[in-house]
């Protein structure tokens, strides 16, 4: 990222009051050495205070030696002020900027322009740096087609709503994320369970960001489906089933509010094939595959490694009289190479439960015939794989 120095524009003889703690977005006004008041705009609300990202470099605020710029933000004309004047005002912006920053408050800033990595933003007498990464995914959702640059271009005169998330005078650093304050006004109307229309955003080794369209038709807050939860079958390559710009339904599984993170499922909109019965797991047309499904009637049927383990395990657990590998098939996709063991929610018949083992493609029905009921069941299996090595 290219290191750009931003021109701060020195403004009028003013000091900022002490930020209300209260709710009602409102600031005071002190009584001013000049015989004329000068009122900052109060475009502020409260929200929660978040740790600022990491970024590779930024813009440092610095002076400008440049006088084509006369006024500030609120209308002050630096043209009538002292040097003394000016750093008076820069210091008290400087202060506003932590204060912005410390209780979590949303500016609305207005864009002044941009460079390669983000845009320049008005704050009173300062210009600071909100790099792209941290912008809203509303604006490329809502024109996809268009570069970034051009979506910056465009939004040169606008204002937007944003967070100040670094506020560091010695090193004249103010970095601002719109991001944060999108987070701020709409992660309330999250909940764990809700499911949502999204896009596809960048899609890295470890999993797919998603951003979530929201009720006004706009993509508001972003977050990360893992590859584990892209899809029941196994999946090496995360791209090989996502690309930038897909729509998708996605379930909310978790939300940090703290650090600003939501964890999301497209997985669980389905239900894992392991819970059903072993016909609905392979689900083919045995009479054209006859190894689809195999009876255990007819010949052995080899436990899968490490299953038979746990099937003497069982067997040495009250209530447990008999278990039995019934009937094996293969599945057409590979979920998890690793065993993994489940109660079907088949319904018993009499006092025998339905036990579904799977690694790889292979499944194995086993019968368990017990005076257990299925809660008992779940406990003896997991006492028996605490058991197990």
């Amino acid at each position: 990222m290219p290191v750009f120095v931003a021109a701060s524009v020195s403004g009028g003889l003013a000091f900022l009051s002490h930020f209300s703690s209260t709710a009602d977005n409102t600031c005071q006004n002190v009584n001013l050495p000049s015989s004329t008041s000068l009122n900052f705009p109060c475009s502020f609300s409260h929200g929660c205070s978040t740790k600022p990202p990491l970024f590779l470099s930024a813009p440092k605020v610095s002076l400008s030696s440049n006088n084509s710029t006369t006024k500030t933000d609120d209308g002050v004309d630096q043209s009538l002020l002292t040097d003394d004047d000016k750093q008076s005002r820069r210091s008290a912006d400087w202060k506003a900027a932590r204060a912005y920053h410390t209780k979590g408050l949303v500016y609305d800033g207005k864009v002044e322009g941009f460079n390669g990595g983000g845009l320049l933003i008005k704050f009173y007498s300062l210009v600071g740096f909100l790099p792209f990464p941290q912008l809203s995914p509303s604006h490329s959702c809502k024109e996809p087609q268009k570069s970034i640059q051009e979506i910056a271009r465009a939004l040169i005169g606008s204002y937007i709503s944003m967070k100040v998330i670094q506020a560091d005078e010695e090193n004249r650093k103010l970095i601002f994320s719109e991001k944060e304050a999108s987070w701020h006004k709409y992660s309330p109307q999250l909940s764990v369970g809700n499911i949502f229309e999204a896009r596809v955003g960048s899609v890295e080794d470890y999993g797919a960001f998603i951003h979530l369209r929201f009720p006004d038709g706009l993509h508001h807050i972003t977050g990360l489906v893992h590859v584990s939860e892209v899809s029941w079958d196994l999946v090496q390559d995360v791209r090989d089933v996502l690309s930038e710009g897909d729509e998708v339904r996605v379930k909310i599984v978790n939300i940090d509010r703290e650090k600003s993170r939501i964890t999301l499922s497209i997985k669980q909109l389905e239900e894992d094939p392991l819970l059903e019965t072993l016909d609905k797991v392979i689900p083919q047309d045995i009479s054209s595959d006859p190894d689809a499904l195999n009876a255990s009637n007819h010949f052995t049927i080899e436990p899968l490694p490490g299953l038979d383990s746990i099937i003497e395990g069982l067997l040495k657990e009250d209530g447990i009289n008999s278990v039995k590998i019934s009937r094996q098939g293969f599945e057409k996709r590979v979920v998890s190479q690793d065993l993994q063991l489940w109660l079907s929610n088949a319904p018993p018949t009499g006092d025998q439960y339905t036990l579904l083992a799977r690694a790889g493609r292979q499944v194995q029905e086993i019968q368990l015939t017990t005076s257990l009921d299925q809660e008992g069941i779940k406990r003896a299996v997991q006492r028996v794989l605490e058991r197990v090595p």
